[in-house]
This record gives C-alpha cells, sequence and structure tokens, in this order.
C-alpha cells in the first residue's frame, strides 16, 4: 500500500450556503465515509481545516504575515490515506461526499514520499 494525500478545496463560505438539514446530512455523510475508510485499513488520519489563518513568507529577519483571504477557493481537509495506487486513491477522492454538495469542490490527490531515495532518509510518522 501507498500513502496519498487527498487535499479538500472548496469556496470558502460553501458548507454556510447549505440549510441547517443539508449541513447535518454532510457532517453525517462525512463521517460515514471516514468510518467506512477506517474499517478498510486505509484512513491515517483525516481532519477539517478552519476556513482562516495566515500565510507566512519571507525569511530571517523578513517574515510577512498576511489573512488568509487571497482566493474564494481554500483547503478545507484533508485525508492521508493507504490506497493500491494512483487509481485506487483517485476512486478514494471521488466517493468524498463534498461532490454532492455543489459542483465547486476539487480534491487534490498526491502520492506522500515517505523515503529520499539519495540519502535513505525515511520520514518519520507520528
Amino acid at each position: 500500500m501507498k500513502e496519498f494525500m487527498l487535499y479538500i478545496r472548496n469556496e470558502k463560505d460553501n458548507f454556510s450556503k447549505l440549510n441547517p438539514d443539508e449541513q447535518q446530512e454532510f457532517l453525517k455523510k462525512c463521517e460515514t465515509y471516514i468510518g467506512n475508510l477506517k474499517k478498510e485499513g486505509k484512513l491515517i488520519a483525516a481532519q477539517p481545516l478552519v476556513r482562516e489563518g495566515v500565510i507566512i513568507s519571507g525569511k530571517e529577519g523578513a517574515w510577512k504575515e498576511v489573512p488568509f483571504n487571497e482566493s474564494n477557493k481554500v483547503h478545507v481537509g484533508y485525508y492521508h490515506i493507504f490506497a493500491n495506487d494512483h487509481d485506487d486513491a483517485v476512486s478514494i477522492a471521488k466517493g468524498n461526499p463534498e461532490f454532492e454538495y455543489g459542483s465547486s469542490a476539487r480534491i487534490e490527490v498526491r502520492p506522500v514520499k515517505t523515503k529520499e531515495v539519495t540519502t535513505g532518509f525515511v520520514y518519520p510518522k507520528s
């Protein structure tokens, strides 16, 4: 099994556009999605992200900190998963409930590098 990150992107206010019943329905479907991934042994971690924050840039002595509002599209959460291969990871991403509640959701599917080929360094896990 390989590790993948699924970065969930959506509009900042997509959740607030849903009525209260739809919000609860969406959250329950997310819980079911997470539960199924856990049962299948494919979930490493999953967490939503608050839709506010800051962006840090620069270097020592010249740091910049600006509000996280550059775009209406933001990362709203992530899933760290195990999948057999890229196609399996994409299939898992397609099952995410984000797609059922609006047309603005996007999921970035990326393999996780667990080891440096040139040095042999293995990245730590929590």
